[in-house]
């Protein structure tokens, strides 16, 4: 699915962000640092907050993001805040006729996030969701070496951070965060884009409240699972997890195939094949954000397509949300037939 931006934009492009977490300044930057932008207003949580973040790019500060949506003198709304906020920004910016760029997810429904991809087609707005995970040295590694192991048959992934004590933000609410597969959506996504489709997911959810959940709002542990089955055979066990509990850092990926294996712990990877190891050299994980602002950039000004589209987006979820139902129900769920990872 193809949404070409109608608007006739020019440089410098003029950019609104919305937020002022690690996302949005790794946005700030890089719109500072490029001469096709310029970081016109910023809009945060509170105006202390977004007067501080605003300062050293000379932007203007927004009390709202409604006022800052509404401004004339935005073309690209960057949408860098709450998950659970993502959707009414994204609408509000479209019905704006803004360019928005927003960091995954695009909404916690899928139904919505179904909504705004139909929205931005239908009015010729350019939407884009961030999916930073493709462009990273392990991403890249993966595909560079995946032929060689052959048919890929089994894959173990796990993201594990440990944190004492937990943090009372919205990262650890799960009313603000959504269900850990959709707000941590990357996790799954990676897999799709490798993979394609998935035939059926099955996830176990655990959250520790430190006390009564109905007393609670922030949660001091979270563990999620999901094992998926894709079209192609492949099996895959996912597991993400943070907070008190968690005792130990984990960032694993392991894929095997009938012809050799690939192994990758932290910034450390390893083909196998016929009992021989070999060291793989990783990408640094620096200057991702940076990158997929220039190919934004690229895309409303040249209009070069992007990296990752929307429609491959909404399949992962698909696969999330399926995870988040079986979750609850604590039933496999089968996805329908035909629908496919690339649209």
């Amino acid at each position: 699915m193809a949404i070409d931006n109608s608007l006739p934009l020019v440089t410098p492009i003029r950019v609104g962000v919305i937020g002022t977490g690690y996302a949005a300044r790794a946005r700030a930057q890089a719109f500072g640092a490029d001469d096709r932008a310029q970081l016109v207003a910023i809009a945060g949580h509170t105006l202390e907050g977004a007067t501080a973040f605003a300062r050293p790019y000379g932007a203007d500060v927004s009390d709202h993001w409604q006022r800052l949506i509404s401004r004339a003198d935005i073309d690209l709304v960057v949408v860098c805040h709450i998950n659970s906020d993502h959707a009414a920004v994204v609408r509000a910016a479209l019905e704006a006729g803004k360019a928005v760029v927003v960091e995954y997810p695009l909404a916690l429904s899928l139904a919505e996030a179904q909504s705004l991809v139909a929205l931005a087609e239908a009015r010729g707005l350019f939407l884009h969701v961030e999916h930073i995970e493709l462009l990273g040295g392990l991403h890249q590694t993966v595909k560079v070496h995946l032929e060689a192991m052959g048919t890929p048959a089994y894959v173990r992934y796990k993201t594990v951070v440990p944190k004492t004590p937990a943090p009372k933000k919205w990262t650890y609410n799960p009313d603000l965060f959504g269900f850990p597969l959709v707000g941590a959506l990357s996790r799954l996504h990676r897999l799709t884009d490798l993979f394609g489709s998935v035939k059926t997911v099955t996830s176990q959810l655990q959250y520790d409240f430190g006390g009564s959940p109905s007393a609670q709002t922030y949660y001091t542990t979270c563990r999620c699972t999901a094992q998926l089955t894709f079209a192609n055979g492949l099996l895959a066990e996912v597991l993400y997890g943070k907070g008190e509990q968690v005792w130990q850092p984990a960032r694993y990926l392991e894929i095997q195939g009938d012809r050799g294996a690939l192994v990758f712990e932290g910034d450390h990877g390893t083909l196998i094949q016929d009992g021989v190891s070999q060291p793989l050299t990783l990408a640094v994980r620096r200057g991702l954000f940076a990158k997929d602002t220039a190919a934004v950039l690229e895309a409303l000004l040249d209009g070069k397509p992007m990296y990752v589209s929307l429609q491959e987006s909404l399949y992962t979820l698909t696969v999330a949300t399926a995870a988040e139902r079986s979750a609850a129900t604590g039933q496999t769920i089968y996805l329908e037939e035909g629908v496919d990872a690339k649209g």
